[in-house]
This record gives structure tokens, sequence and C-alpha cells, in this order.
């Protein structure tokens, strides 16, 4: 393939190539967006090819890939560039359980705890690396409560380019540290929150070490393959709500362009809602999404759901718009909601980290409140898997040791 692909500043309108080797505007540090030259075909005969290539058995990860299978609106990039595990093909998933609780019949959750490391990140890694790769980076850093560092590690592995993360000391989970450790990663603990350290991961940019947070414009165009898939799945038939949990925003805004242009290019013929669902202690976005986006506003953040726990969200111009374009909705879930419907999800045999169960709390509330109808279609993204932040650990629950003959015992009054 031929490069096809233009980084457009957002800030200042300035037009670079696609073998930019900022993750940012080099001329005023304005986020870049990612645009395409339009794919041959569209609609049914654009449907048709993306369905084709849903090959499980096929012979490279490239092919098998749920990203790369929508590679003309991703990055035009030769196949043996391309930097893959596979990742995506992740699952849609119905419990009568959980839609009983979210109070919507027709509930559907599409589990992006299934990608190889375990959460949505994957998906914009793999495009982030292919790109590093492409661009000769010496290295690739981020900020991350977790999961980006995780995704980042692994994939910087098998890249063979050097890795460098900045997190918030003491706010991490012992499993996403372990991941991002044993993949080969430089951590380097930083005494602040994760603004603090996305602020210097942003600031060790002209060191020759590309940026792969979600201001980079193609970890937006891998994550924009989440609703691509989902609508896939659905056989492009839309649901009325897209729910997910807000942190950083960028999911919001890679969400919001997919359906622009899924909806332009044909793929779709009605857009959905987006719902988008913060912690109660970390809504600066869902503040503003009330007083009409007036207001930028900044937050010291505090969530047990630490993979929202973001109160400066870097990507908040363009969730704006995605909020705006498919009218959609923003709200705030307590911990207690967060962790309620976390627990209605781990018992249904799905499992999900704490911050994927913000969208199940953010649809209850919205059905609860008349917002979302109970007869509505709705799709719930569950951002994370359930080991990626467990809580309690086991030792706690086997601190205790029965007899041979207590455990009988147990079983038998359980049994009567």
């Amino acid at each position: 393939m031929t490069a096809a692909t233009v980084l457009r500043c957002e800030s200042c309108g300035v037009e670079h190539g696609d073998n930019l080797a900022s993750a940012t505007c080099p001329n005023c540090d304005g986020l870049l967006l990612a645009e395409h030259a339009p794919p041959a075909v569209r609609g049914a005969a654009l449907r048709a090819l993306f369905d084709s290539r849903v090959v499980a058995s096929a012979a490279s990860a490239h092919e098998r890939s749920g990203v790369w299978r929508f590679r003309e609106l991703v990055l035009h990039v030769g196949d043996d560039a391309i930097i893959s595990h596979p990742e995506g093909n992740t699952p849609l998933i119905t419990r009568p359980a959980i839609s009983k609780y979210a109070g919507v019949d027709g509930l559907v959750m599409k589990h992006e705890g299934h990608n190889p490391t375990g959460s949505f990140k994957d998906r914009g890694m793999t495009v982030a690396l292919t790109q590093a790769q492409r661009v000769n980076a010496r290295a690739v850093a981020c900020a991350s409560t977790g999961n980006t560092s995780a995704s980042l590690s692994a994939y910087a592995a098998q890249a063979g380019i050097p890795a460098f993360v900045f997190v918030p000391a003491g706010q991490i989970s012992a499993g996403k540290l372990a991941q991002t450790i044993a993949y080969g990663a430089r951590v380097l603990p930083i005494d602040g929150d994760f603004d603090d350290c996305l602020r210097l991961a942003r600031e060790a940019a002209p060191l020759g070490i590309y940026l792969v947070n979600s201001v980079n414009p193609f970890r937006v165009e891998g994550q924009k393959t989440i609703v691509f898939e989902l609508l896939q799945q659905l056989g492009w038939q839309s649901p009325d709500w897209i729910a997910l949990p807000a942190g950083n925003l960028g999911n919001t805004s890679a969400f919001g362009k997919a359906l622009r242009e899924a909806h332009a290019l044909g793929l779709i013929d009605r857009v959905p809602r987006l719902l988008a669902v913060q912690a109660a202690g970390a809504a600066p976005f869902a503040k503003a999404f009330a007083e009409g986006f007036v207001t930028h506003h900044r937050v010291r953040a505090e969530t047990r759901a630490t993979a929202i726990r973001i109160g400066d969200p870097a990507s908040w111009a363009r969730a704006v718009t995605a909020i705006r374009e498919t009218d959609g909705h923003v709200t705030a879930v307590s911990d207690e909601e967060i962790f309620a419907a976390k627990a209605v999800v781990d018992h249904a045999g799905v499992g999900c980290e704490p911050a994927s169960a913000a969208s199940i709390a953010g649809v209850r509330k919205l059905v609860a409140a008349g917002e979302i109808a109970p007869n509505a279609s709705v799709a719930a993204v569950l951002t994370g898997h359930l080991l990626k932040d467990p809580g309690v650990p086991a030792d706690s629950w086997l601190s205790t040791p029965l007899s041979y003959e207590a455990a009988m015992d147990v079983l038998r009054a359980l049994t009567r």
C-alpha cells in the first residue's frame, strides 16, 4: 500500500505526513488527527470486504487481528511492517442477570478484557508501535495507571524497541505492574498522580522518545476498531446506545471518530448515542457536560476504579465533539455503584476490572432516570479483565484453613 494518511493538527491546522516522528504537532504541541484517503469501495461493498477478513485460521497475526481487518480506516502500511499479537476479536456477551440489574432487556457487553494483555489498550498499541517502528523511534514511553503500561511493554518487546513507563507511585495494581515488568519495560514510579506522569512523558518527547498515550493519533485509530468490530458483530445494525468508562477520554474520542466514519462510509445508516461514564471522584467531564461544556474542569482524582482515576483528561476537546455529534450523554457514578455493578458482572461469570463496571453502573443510572428506555438496545464496553485489578488478595480467603472434617461439615450444611 502507498501512504495515504495525513496528520492534521487540531490546534493550528498544519498538516503533516504519516512519517512524522512526533506524537503531537511539532509546531504547537497540539493533538493530531489522522485523516485517511477514502477506501475504494463503501457501503455494502466495504462491509463485505471487512466481513471477508474474519478468518480465525489465517496464518499471520495481522490477518487474524480484529484491528488490522479494518486497515483502510486505521493506517495504510505494508503487512510486513505490522506489529500484531494478534489483538481484537473480543466477544459479545449477554447475561440475563446483568441485563436485569441494568434494567435493559437488550444489553450486550463487548469484553475488551479478552485482548492479549487483558485490556482494550492493545488495539491502540498495535498501531502506535507499528508507527513507532516506521519512524525509527529510539524508544517509546507512556504515563499509565496500569493497562497502558502493560500493553506498551508487551508490544515494545515484540517490536524490539526500549520502553519507559511513568506510573504514579503506589497507585497501580500489582497485576498490571507485574505485567509491565515481566515484558521488560523500565518502570519509573513518580511522586504524583497520572496527570503528573503524563506531563513528564510529554516533556520527554524531545529526547527522541515516542509517546504512545492516547494523545497519540495512532492510538485513537486502533481504538476505533472496538466500534467497527462491535457493529460488525451486530450485523452492521447500530444499537441505540454504546456505553463506556471514561477516564482520559481517549476511547470517547475514538468511538466518536469511528461512528462518524462508519456513517459517512455507509457502513451504518444510524449513529448510536454514546454514554461516557466517569467515577464520581474523577468526573470533570461529567461536570462540564451538566453545564453544557462551558468550562474545562480539572480535579484531583480520587476513586478505587484506578483505570479511570484521571482528573485532567488529555482528549477533552475531541470527546466533547464525540458527545455532541452522537447526541450523547455523560454521567458520573459513585465507587459504591461501580463496585455493586462489578459484583453483578463477576457473579454472572463474566468478570471485569472495577473501571469496566462503570459502564454497567452508568446504564443502570440512566435507565432509572428515564434517559435510556428499558427496551433500548445497549452495548456496554468492558475495558479490562477481572485479574487486572482483583482487589482482595486470594490469601485473605485462605487465612483460616479448614480441616477435612470441618470442610465436610460446611458442605453438609450447604447441601441440606
